[in-house]
């Protein structure tokens, strides 16, 4: 069986248990009335629509979105169009909400948008900016594990069989010349794919030695006790790599490209913020968080994850094209064509307005 069919399937494997239980309300939590996205009197709705359905994870890596729907930034750009918003924990689940029209716009990792974008040859789905970069560790029982080499024979978990983090992962052992069967994960290492939220525990009583993750999961481990033995910045060129874009469906961008770029303008917005309020940044991602899930995290995980964390509005495609090309290393992808994943046209307009570059969609983008 082609490893693409492979990898689908495992996919739609592990998307099952997020769907289940998020069936109650849809493929995502709904969102509850924001008392900071008030609607300024006299706004109109943009392209007649009553609501722009917005996807995002309960990560800090999509802190756009995060603060970008606390601080009311979409609510102001959409006007008397409702942003309303669905919560997810993975990404097959975002892209099948994406798909069935549950949602219009996510923030996602990279390797789901290029499996979205593959699996329906390339119909589904664009890219249409970027949001952050870096954010990921790999983090490790000191006790077990006192240097890079000592990885060999342990157990370390990833969030999910192909994920951006599995993937990357996969092709740092590799790197080391070891040898793991990437469907099972077994070999010189033992990849054991956990759910972020169930990592700390699995930690915790042992089960794992470590685990390559995405913030906030890699400060909780640390908060358990963890080091941190990698932080996969290290490995990209400037120290930068796509961990969040920004996808909407084709149809939506084709019929209501003005509510698309009052998102985009909005995220602009949102990040220009973050970057001049660093603190008061985090605390609204924060505040968002503790709205979403119920718990806001602790200082000792926020303030160490949010540092590792850069926000942009490029989606650095370029190495989007290389994380595809680890997945086909792997063999969990066919070596996919991603010419067109990218229309970063409105994005370019939005950024121009507001007196800042264009960005490079690497030779992928819309022709």
């Amino acid at each position: 069986m082609p490893a693409s069919k492979l990898l689908r399937r495992a996919l739609a494997v592990t998307a099952a248990l997020p769907l289940l239980a998020l069936a109650a309300c849809g493929y995502g939590s709904e969102a509850k009335n924001d008392d900071t996205a008030k609607v300024a009197a006299g706004a109109r709705k943009i392209d007649g629509l009553g609501s722009v359905r917005i996807g995002y994870f309960g990560n800090l890596t999509h802190g756009t979105a995060l603060v970008g729907r606390e601080q009311g930034f979409f609510q102001k750009e959409l006007g008397a169009t409702k942003a309303s918003y669905a919560t997810f924990n993975a990404g097959p689940s975002e892209i099948e909400a994406l798909n069935s029209g549950s949602i219009d716009i996510g923030w996602i990792g990279p390797s789901p948008a290029i499996n979205g974008y593959t699996k329906s040859d390339g119909k589904s789905l664009k890219i249409i900016g970027g949001s952050a970069s870096g954010g990921v560790k790999l983090v490790v029982n000191p006790k077990k594990i006192k240097s890079l080499k000592d990885v060999k024979g342990k157990k370390i978990a990833t969030p999910q069989l192909g994920n951006t983090q599995d993937v990357a992962f996969l092709n740092w052992i590799a790197g080391q010349g070891w040898k793991v069967d990437a469907q099972s994960g077994k070999g010189d290492v033992t990849v054991v794919r956990s759910d972020n939220k169930i990592t700390p525990d699995a930690y915790a009583s042992g089960s794992i030695d470590g685990a390559w993750v995405p913030e906030p999961t890699a400060s909780k481990l640390v908060a358990e006790g963890a080091k941190v033995l990698l932080d996969e910045s290290s490995l990209w060129p400037d120290k930068k790599f796509v961990i969040t874009n920004i996808i909407v469906r084709q149809a939506f961008l084709k019929e209501h490209p003005k509510a698309v770029e009052a998102v985009l303008k909005a995220s602009v917005e949102a990040n220009k913020w973050i970057n001049a309020n660093p603190d008061q940044a985090k605390a609204a991602a924060n505040k968002q968080l503790a709205a979403d899930s119920g718990k806001a995290l602790p200082a000792d995980v926020l303030d160490p994850a949010w540092k590792s964390i850069q926000f942009t509005d490029d989606p650095l495609a370029s190495t989007l094209d290389t994380e595809a090309q680890h997945a086909v290393k792997a063999g969990l992808l066919d070596k996919p064509d991603l010419k067109g994943i990218y229309d970063l046209t409105i994005l370019d307009k939005v950024l121009k307005a507001s007196g800042d570059s264009p960005v490079d969609a690497a030779g992928l983008g819309t022709s």
